[in-house]
């Protein structure tokens, strides 16, 4: 169960070791707070509740919180005894520029720089303090803050959680979805000295409780009372919780009878206790100089992430407030945003990715809106965003839905766009040769006057090529850009940009820099800059981060265009995983380099040519572990060949197969309106046909296939199709909406040997 009831905690003979606060007799408080867990908690909460200061007292709690019920003692006891550290004084552990007005007067702790992530708030605060810093149009109520009321928010959030009793180094389960109170919840817990454990909602349960129990976290922030009635039956038995805090929603909502004995914070319930503590606590000069304050350092530990898990288990990745500080601090170099500018959020605001890039654009004075996957496309068009953080899927999405309106369109103006985009196509070709931004292996470098001849004559065919690009601008794409907005960048991160989506939105005017990190390294570690945007590349390395690509056998560094496994380098580098200190040495060597499993090559240098721009670029060519051996012995990298495949319209997801089988197979899932579509053209079923036969369709998709991947050093024989995509709710997906390869072989284990017999 979540606890267990407890006796009213007699006061020890020695005064010496107590702390009191006077009670009136009159304050009727009923026997004990009937959602207490522990005698530990016990006897903690009551030190902050009933502490000298008086800026937690019962009456405070009674009024906010009417149901939740305290000890009370008899008449002739008129004092209410709890743990004193009267020698210590109580701790409070905070980010010294955020909670610098709280501090004492002497100013000896306070600071003007950052050294926790939180500090960040006072500096925006103080810079664009009016500025709308979040919209979050789709919960109930919608949201707005500037910079200052939110700056207040994560403030009250922060001391709320001292109120309820939550010390620093304890971790906090914060299991929630975007929100502008997601954000307030993780910079209050990160603030106040605790470590918060993050996940979303859409994750398994049994998941979920790995997480929390791995993590020995001690409380739960989740985000609504639908989604912990989802988790109450196997936490009421499998785990221990002092308190649960609802982001959104009302108690009255929660399942009866799981959480009776554990105490329940609405958002607003924690906001309030933590606003009047606040303000007892600044207007009391014994309250200030009674507490022992320590600063959060730049090397704790701020939160953990654990891993995706395409393979395995998660890890607890454990991140430090310098190692988020740092992206923080560097990111400005690839995302050059200004003040006003606005972002849409709608990756999973607890991944790494998301969130470094929320908090590096914060500090710059940008307007976030969240929204969701259903809401994308008209909050596009709506908003009109300069910037877009995602993932590959997300700009497929936006490539498919290009291609379906433009294939929709009458026979004159599907003729004129088609036509028009081979011409931009061209053109960004020739224009990357004459502007040295043509990617290479090639180490050998050109001679002076071939590279001359080379650039010449890319200018010549790019200056014939200009005018019909400009047309194309303002007949075809500058309706497409008034659809989905992305005025500056969109910036692609959580997996490999496929080529042709590379090259389609270059040809279109709208830029998208390609960068790379993982988990374990903050996540960012290269990224393409506006000035060398370089396709098919994952751009240079970001200010004091080292790549290098060794030999995956011996170790040995190899040299520029030459294969091999990346590893990186560098102060975002993490801490390790948790509680794991096999997995971190098998991750992370004595000198600090991060294995990061990804196969790749670092771009040559070249000083004339195509490519005399592209050197020290990194280029990824897919997971070691992703790598598939056949029989024969030849190593093939799945990602080229699935690349290839879903440029075709028919094919919606794609994992190719084949570990220890003579040839390679695939599970393919089918856009099943364009496959039928597809076969009406092709006179393969009638034109007024509503199904496909499973023959059919399998035919069909095989010669798609086979078309599209012709040209990869591999070709792909039987195929499965099935009806079921892979998502994450299934599980076949993360939350950042990468196929977990595993889960599918394992999932088509028996067809897949069935297409091998």
């Amino acid at each position: 169960m979540f606890g267990t009831s407890i006796n009213p905690i007699k006061p020890p003979s020695s005064s010496a070791s107590w702390n009191c606060y006077h009670c009136s007799c009159e304050t009727r408080m009923a026997t004990l707070l009937s959602s207490t867990s522990s005698f530990d908690y016990y006897n903690h909460s009551l030190h902050f509740l009933f502490s000298p200061s008086k800026l937690h007292s019962p009456r405070i709690l009674a009024s906010k919180l009417p149901e939740l019920r305290f000890p009370v003692f008899s008449p002739s006891k008129s004092r209410v005894f709890c743990e004193s550290k009267t020698q210590e004084g109580q701790i409070r552990r905070c980010s010294p520029l955020l909670e610098k007005a709280s501090l004492p007067s002497n100013g000896a702790l306070a600071s003007d720089e950052w050294k926790a992530v939180p500090d960040i708030w006072r500096s925006s605060a103080e810079k664009h303090g009016d500025r709308v810093a979040v919209v979050d149009p789709y919960h109930d109520p919608p949201s707005t803050m500037t910079y200052k009321q939110l700056e207040q928010e994560i403030l009250d959030f922060t001391e709320g959680l001292r109120v309820i009793g939550v010390n620093p180094e304890e971790k906090v389960a914060l299991f929630a979805d975007n929100s502008c109170r997601w954000l307030a919840a993780d910079q209050g817990i990160m603030a106040m000295g605790a470590i918060n454990v993050v996940r979303g909602s859409r994750s398994a349960v049994e998941e979920l409780l790995h997480i929390y129990n791995h993590s020995e976290s001690v409380g739960l922030v989740v985000d609504n009372p639908e989604f912990f009635n989802r988790l109450a039956g196997t936490f009421s038995s499998k785990a221990t919780m002092r308190f649960i805090v609802l982001l959104w929603g009302e108690k009255v909502c929660l399942s009866s009878g799981e959480t009776h004995s554990v105490p329940i914070f609405s958002y607003k319930e924690i906001i309030e206790l933590g606003r009047e503590s606040r303000v007892a606590h600044i207007d009391s000069h014994d309250a200030r100089q009674g507490c022992k304050y320590e600063i959060i350092g730049s090397d704790d530990i701020a939160t953990i992430v654990y891993t995706s898990g395409t393979t395995g288990n998660p890890k607890g990745v454990m991140l430090t407030h310098e190692n988020l500080l740092h992206q923080i601090e560097n990111l400005w170099d690839v995302v050059p945003t200004e003040a006003g500018d606005r972002f849409l959020s709608m990756l999973p605001t607890w991944h790494v990715y998301e969130r470094a890039c929320e908090y590096f654009t914060f500090t710059h004075g940008i307007e976030q809106v969240y929204t969701t996957v259903r809401n994308l496309k008209d909050d596009l068009r709506h908003y009109q965003p300069q910037y877009l953080i995602s993932v590959p899927l997300v700009y497929e999405t936006l490539y498919r839905g290009i291609q379906k309106q433009i294939s929709t369109s009458s026979t004159i103006r599907k003729l004129i766009a088609v036509s028009f985009i081979r011409v931009s196509l061209a053109y960004m070709e020739f224009k990357r040769i004459y502007e040295g931004l043509y990617l290479t292996r090639n180490t050998e470098q050109p001679s002076y006057l071939a590279s001359m001849l080379d650039c010449l004559w890319a200018r010549i065919i790019a200056a014939i090529l200009w005018p019909l690009h400009v047309l194309a601008k303002k007949l075809v794409y500058q309706k497409i850009h008034s659809s989905i907005g992305i005025s500056k960048a969109g910036v692609n991160g959580g997996g490999s940009l496929p080529m042709h989506l590379d090259k389609f939105f270059e040809a279109i005017g709208v830029t998208v820099q390609n960068g790379y990190g993982l988990t374990e390294s903050s996540p960012v570690v290269a990224c393409r800059r506006p000035y060398c945007n370089v396709i098919g590349s994952i751009g240079h390395p970001i200010q004091h981060t080292e790549f290098k690509v060794v030999d995956s056998k011996t170790g040995e560094v190899l040299p520029p265009g030459t294969r091999g496994i990346v590893k990186v380098r560098g102060p975002q580098v993490m801490k390790g995983y948790y509680k794991n200190p096999l997995a971190t040495k098998q991750a992370l060597d004595e000198d600090g380099w991060l294995d990061t499993g990804d196969i790749g090559w670092i771009a040559p240098h070249h000083s004339v040519g195509r490519s005399r721009r592209c050197g020290g670029v990194i280029v990824l060519e897919g997971r070691a572990k992703d790598t598939i051996v056949l029989s024969s012995g030849e190593n093939v990298e799945p990602l080229e060949i699935e690349e290839a495949a879903m440029r075709s319209s028919l094919i919606q997801q794609i994992v190719v197969v084949g570990q220890d089988q003579r040839r390679l197979a695939a599970i393919i899932v089918p856009n099943k309106d364009e496959v039928l579509q597809a076969a009406k053209v092709s006179s393969i079923v009638d034109p007024d046909a509503v199904d496909l036969g499973r023959d059919k369709m399998t035919s069909l998709l095989y010669e798609e296939l086979s078309k599209w991947t012709s040209e990869c050093s591999f070709q792909v024989r039987p195929i499965l199709v099935v009806d079921e995509p892979f998502t994450i709710d299934c599980g076949l997906m993360t939350p950042t909406m990468k196929i977990r390869r595993d889960q599918v072989v394992a999932k088509y284990k028996e067809e897949i040997a069935n297409l091998y017999k």
